[in-house]
């Protein structure tokens, strides 16, 4: 069961728009390579406004990916593609299926 997870919101630059979306869909390898994640969904909300959403089944798995291979892409492509900066929110999660 999943416990906990990330929103992250992302506003992309004027232009960079199929470039995030891009990133987003080359970061799904990476989130396959970590056994804790148990789902991460790469969502477009928007013209401009993209996301992350994924869950862990605990702290610890969150915590790994966090310091894992997609978070350190998405911080060093953030001044290249993103207006503000990623916004990451940590949650709880209280109901799934």
């Amino acid at each position: 069961m999943v416990k906990v997870g990330l929103l992250v919101r992302l506003e992309a630059k004027p232009g960079k728009e199929q470039a995030v979306a891009d990133f987003l869909r080359g970061g799904l390898a990476l989130v396959m390579e970590e056994p804790d994640t148990v789902t991460w969904y790469g969502i477009q909300m928007g013209p401009s406004t993209f996301g992350i959403f994924d869950t862990f089944a605990e702290d610890a798995g969150r915590k790994a990916h966090l310091g894992g291979k997609v978070a350190a892409a998405l911080m060093a492509h953030a001044e290249e593609l993103f207006s503000t900066p990623p916004a990451i929110e940590m949650i709880d999660i209280l109901a799934a299926k």
